[in-house]
């Protein structure tokens, strides 16, 4: 039988979650009740499975001390790291095949939290008020689902009923297909490669892939807006892949320079971390990324700018920012407990850097490829300074067959 977590505030929602227990359990499911409200439920609240001072304690607190306290963030954050732990442990002995929440702000910071920690694949689906905006820092690098819930979740009526019923029928329906993957996962017999790509290094990825592909790998390709790199950086974490093509780094850049496709400072760790082999490129760190023309910060005013589409605008990084941006990959992989090596093109890293393109600039170029040789001097980690440009054929297929070799160890 697939078994929900369903983890919420009871205190304040406990009708809620008693109908949506119910509709699990009508559709053939088992359902673990987790209660991660502060405040005491009221008398009419459905007995959870666990407990919130069990959660709490998960988090090294005591729930009475976040009672007494006057800190509803710090006692939001508490749960939030005590839920995580729970669902982590129900996950790992294998006493769940998807997760279900139904909030408000607070409630959908706890149980997104927990959401985030789990592995792709794991179905969880998030109702929640706060789902009409910006829902990045619930989402984060995850496969969580977002439902919007119209009405506040206070109350079962016309409205929360039909949108809390589609929830509950489509995550019984997602427990029941998670529940059958893990009782006879599919076994397609070839090893797994990250390949990070932008428009402006697409005919690199395109001809790295056809190559592994050609090799016998499954090459996922990840967008770097940010998301994309987060998601790298997550699945290299999990243990999901056996090596990584980066040839798209770009989002360090937007980290330093403050563009709107920042991965974090954690870009480029996980895998060195994990020990699964790396190839890397400066793809696309020629530039920063803002939207539209009028929402670029007036301190760049003076800098090279490029209009890509309406929606999106090009910065082109300086001498003093490439080196910058050289340091920091030769720093990362420098500490790589795996296989790293670092492809550099000579001609340019991406479509608006070729020869005669808006950004070209050798002199920042070569500043960032100094710096990067500096910083891996004295380390393991390889470098090859290849005369092409990104996107030739040549410099992609070169550096593809060169991850097959880490990987295979030959």
């Amino acid at each position: 039988m697939a078994t929900v977590v369903l983890a919420g505030t009871l205190d304040t929602k406990g009708d809620e979650y008693r109908w949506m227990r119910d509709r699990l359990r009508e559709r053939g499911c088992d359902v673990v009740l987790i209660d991660t409200g502060v405040l005491p439920p009221p008398d009419s609240a459905p007995v959870p499975d666990v407990t919130a001072e069990t959660v709490a304690r998960a988090a090294g607190r005591e729930l009475a001390a976040l009672r007494s306290g006057e800190d509803r963030g710090a006692a939001v954050t508490a749960m939030g790291q005590g839920l995580e732990r729970v669902v982590r442990d129900l996950y790992e002995s294998g006493g769940m095949h998807a997760m279900l929440a139904a909030a408000g702000s607070g409630g959908s910071a706890i149980a997104a939290r927990a959401m985030r920690s789990l592995p792709v694949g794991v179905p969880k689906l998030l109702v929640s008020t706060m789902a009409g905006g910006d829902v990045s820092p619930y989402v984060g690098s995850g496969d969580l689902t977002l439902m919007y819930s119209v009405v506040d979740v206070a109350g079962i009526n016309s409205v929360s009923e039909l949108v809390l019923g589609n929830a509950t029928a489509a995550v019984a329906a997602m427990a029941e297909q998670h529940e059958k993957t893990l009782a006879a996962p599919e076994d397609r017999g070839r090893k797994v490669v990250a390949a990070t790509m932008f428009g402006v290094t697409t005919p690199a990825v395109d001809a790295a892939r056809a190559r592994l592909e050609e090799l016998g790998y499954e090459v996922l390709v990840f967008h770097a807006t940010g998301a994309g790199g987060k998601a790298v950086e997550k699945l290299a974490a999990e243990g999901a892949l056996d090596g990584v093509l980066d040839l798209t780094t770009t989002e360090l850049a937007d980290d330093l320079v403050g563009g709107v496709l920042s991965a974090g400072p954690a870009r480029l760790t996980a895998a060195g971390a994990a020990g699964v082999p790396q190839v890397v490129a400066p793809g696309a760190l020629d530039m920063v990324n803002f939207g539209p023309r009028e929402s670029v910060p007036d301190r760049f005013a003076d800098r090279n700018l490029l209009v890509h589409n309406p929606t999106v605008t090009l910065m082109r990084t300086t001498a003093e920012e490439m080196a910058a941006l050289g340091t920091s990959i030769g720093t990362k992989l420098g500490g790589a407990s795996g296989p790293a090596e670092v492809f550099w093109p000579l001609h340019g890293v991406s479509a608006a850097d070729a020869p005669g393109g808006p950004f070209e600039d050798a002199s920042a170029d070569a500043a960032g490829l100094a710096a990067l040789r500096e910083a891996l001097d004295g380390t393991s980690v390889p470098l090859h300074a290849i005369e092409a440009h990104l996107n030739d054929a040549s410099f992609a297929v070169a550096a593809a067959d060169r991850l097959h070799q880490l990987i295979t160890g030959h």
